[in-house]
C-alpha cells in the first residue's frame, strides 16, 4: 500500500505487540489451551524478532517515501496524539492493528479513518477472523475496507470483496493472504475518500467472534484446520508489524 498509493504519506505507526503481553498470553492460554500459542508466538513474537533497522519491507517501503517508522506503544496517549496533531493527516488507515483507537484520535485526521479487515463483515467480527470463517466451514472468506469506529470492527462499510484463501493454507496464512490481496482495496478508497466520494453502508453489527476455546480449537483440528506453520513464521519475521 505504502508504495502502490499516490498520496502523501505522513506517518507509518507499527503497533509494539508486547505490551502487556505476558499478562494476556496467560490469559490466552487460560481460555484457549497450548494450541494457541504457537499462533501467538507467530502472530506477536516473530515479527519483533524480524525488526531490523527499517523493519522489513514495511520499514523500507516507507524509508522510500521519506517517512521513518515508529513504534506505537499506546495510539491513544497524549504523545502519539500530539505528534499526528502536528502532522495533520487527512486520513488515518490502519491494517492489522491491535488497538482501538478513541474518538478524539480518529477526530485527528480531517476526514476520519478506514481499517482493512480480512473478512467480509458483518461477519466474524474480532481478531480471529479466518479462523471462525474456516471453522464455520461456510468458505465465507474475503476483506472488508470499513470506516474507524471505537467499536472493534464496527464502522461503516465502504468496499467488500470475496476472496478464496490459498489451498491448504493456515489460519495466519489465510490472514496474512486476505491482508495483502486486500491491499487494493485500500488503495481505492482512498482514492474514492480524496475525490469526495465517501460512500460508506452502515450495517446490523453481529455478535463479535472472540479467541476461540479449548474445545472449538480442538474441534477444528480434527477438521485439519491449522492455526499456523513454519511458513508463517518465516513470512511473519519477514514482513513486521501491526501497522497504523
Amino acid at each position: 500500500m505504502l508504495r502502490g498509493t499516490r498520496h502523501d504519506v505522513v506517518f507509518l505507526g507499527l503497533s509494539d505487540a508486547w505490551r502487556r503481553r505476558r499478562a494476556s498470553t496467560r490469559q490466552h492460554h487460560a481460555r484457549s489451551g497450548a494450541r494457541i500459542l504457537p499462533w501467538l508466538f507467530v502472530e506477536f513474537a516473530a515479527p519483533r524478532l524480524g525488526r531490523r533497522g527499517a523493519v522489513g519491507p514495511l520499514g523500507a517501503a516507507a524509508f522510500a517515501r521519506g517517512v521513518p517508522a515508529t513504534t506505537v506503544g499506546s495510539v491513544n496517549s497524549a504523545a502519539t496524539q500530539g505528534m499526528l496533531e502536528a502532522l495533520r493527516p487527512d486520513l488515518i488507515v490502519t491494517c492489522h492493528f491491535d488497538q482501538i483507537l478513541a474518538p478524539e484520535t480518529i477526530a485527528i485526521a480531517r476526514l476520519g479513518g478506514i481499517n482493512l479487515h480480512p473478512s467480509l463483515l458483518p461477519l466474524h467480527r474480532g481478531p480471529m477472523p479466518c479462523f471462525w470463517a474456516a471453522a464455520d466451514g461456510n468458505n465465507e472468506f474475503g476483506v472488508t475496507v470499513h470506516r474507524l469506529a471505537p467499536r472493534i470492527d464496527a464502522g461503516a462499510i465502504l468496499a467488500q470483496r470475496a476472496i478464496s484463501p490459498p489451498d491448504g493454507s493456515t489460519v495466519s496464512g489465510t490472514a496474512r493472504a486476505l491482508h495483502l490481496a486486500g491491499a487494493e482495496l485500500v488503495l481505492q478508497v482512498i482514492d474514492e475518500i480524496a475525490g469526495g466520494r465517501d460512500r460508506g453502508v452502515e450495517v446490523p453489527l453481529l455478535p463479535y467472534r472472540g479467541f476461540p476455546g479449548r474445545e472449538d480449537l480442538a474441534k477444528a483440528g480434527k477438521r485439519g484446520i491449522r492455526l499456523c506453520g513454519w511458513a508463517d513464521f518465516r513470512a511473519a519475521r519477514r514482513l513486521g508489524g501491526t501497522v497504523l
